[in-house]
C-alpha cells in the first residue's frame, strides 16, 4: 500500500547493527517510516524492535545485483518511492598490499563501492521526478587518507567519496542532494573485528589493541554510533550541504 501519511520513506543498507542500526533508530525518531537491509533477518528485526515508529524489514545481500530492485519494489509497494537513501553497508579487510588477494580486493569493491552505486542507480529516477530526495553513504576516513594495512578497503573508500562527488555535481540543479560521513574508528562490531586482528598479528591484549584505536583520535576515544547517525541526519536536514564527506573522528582528519 502506498504510503499516505505524508511521512518521508527511508531506506538505510546495513541496518542489521553498529552504525546502520543508529541511523535506522535515528530516522525513525525524526518520524520517518524506515525500511531496512542487510543480510540477517534476525538482526533487521532487533533493529526494527529498536525502532520508534513503523518499519520495514527486507533482507538481502547488497552485493547481488538482483537484490537491489527487490528491495526496492518491496518498499515502492509497500509505502511508494524512497525520499532519502542511505547506503550504510560497508565491510573491511586487512593485509599488505602485496599479501592482498584477488578475492579480498573484490570483496571490498563489491560491498563498499559498487553496492552504494547500484542503490544510488535505483533511488535517483523517483528523486528526480518529485526534484527532492537525500542520498548519503557511510563512507570512512579511509576515504580521505591512506593508511597501511588495508590497501582494499581504501581504495573502496576513496572510490565511493568520488562517486558521491560526482553524483552531487550532477544533481545539483535538481533538489538531490547526495554526502558522505567518513567516521574514523566507530564503537561497532566490526571494529571489535580489527580488535582482534590486531590481537592475533601483535599478540597485544584486547584492551591494548583497543587503546591503540583509540588513540587514532584525537579525542582518545573511539566515535559512537549515535555520532555517526547524527552527521548522517544533518547531511539528510541540510539541503544546502551537497557534495560533501563529513569527518566524524574527532579531529583526525581536519578538512
Amino acid at each position: 500500500m502506498p504510503n499516505s501519511t505524508g511521512a518521508q520513506v527511508a531506506l538505510v543498507t546495513g541496518a542489521g547493527r553498529g552504525i546502520g542500526r543508529a541511523i535506522a533508530r535515528k530516522l525513525s525518531a525524526e518520524g520517518l517510516l524506515v525500511a531496512l537491509t542487510s543480510r540477517s533477518e534476525d538482526e533487521l528485526a532487533q533493529t526494527a524492535r529498536e525502532c520508534a515508529g513503523e518499519t520495514l524489514v527486507v533482507p538481502a545481500d547488497v552485493t547481488d545485483p538482483e537484490a537491489v530492485e527487490a528491495v526496492f519494489t518491496a518498499v515502492e509497494q509497500r509505502w511508494g518511492p524512497v525520499d532519502v537513501l542511505v547506503a550504510g553497508a560497508g565491510a573491511g579487510t586487512s593485509a599488505s598490499v602485496h599479501k592482498t588477494t584477488d578475492e579480498q580486493w573484490q570483496q571490498m569493491l563489491d560491498v563498499n563501492l559498487t553496492g552504494p552505486f547500484r542503490f544510488l542507480r535505483r533511488a535517483i529516477p523517483a528523486m528526480l521526478e518529485r526534484r527532492h530526495g537525500r542520498i548519503v553513504v557511510i563512507a570512512s576516513v579511509a576515504s580521505k587518507i591512506g593508511e597501511p594495512y588495508i590497501s582494499a578497503y581504501t581504495a573502496s573508500k576513496h572510490g565511493v567519496l568520488g562517486l558521491v562527488r560526482s553524483a552531487a555535481t550532477e544533481l545539483a540543479t535538481t533538489g538531490v542532494t547526495v554526502n558522505a560521513v567518513c567516521p574514523g574508528y566507530v564503537d561497532t562490531p566490526m571494529t571489535d573485528q580489527t580488535v582482534a586482528g590486531i590481537q592475533e598479528k601483535t599478540g597485544r591484549s584486547q584492551a591494548e589493541a583497543r587503546s591503540i584505536l583509540e588513540r587514532k583520535q584525537p579525542i582518545g576515544r573511539l566515535i559512537t554510533p549515535e555520532e555517526v547517525a547524527d552527521a548522517t541526519w544533518f547531511c539528510i536536514g541540510n539541503g544546502g550541504v551537497n557534495g560533501q564527506g563529513i569527518d566524524v573522528d574527532g579531529g583526525a582528519v581536519q578538512s
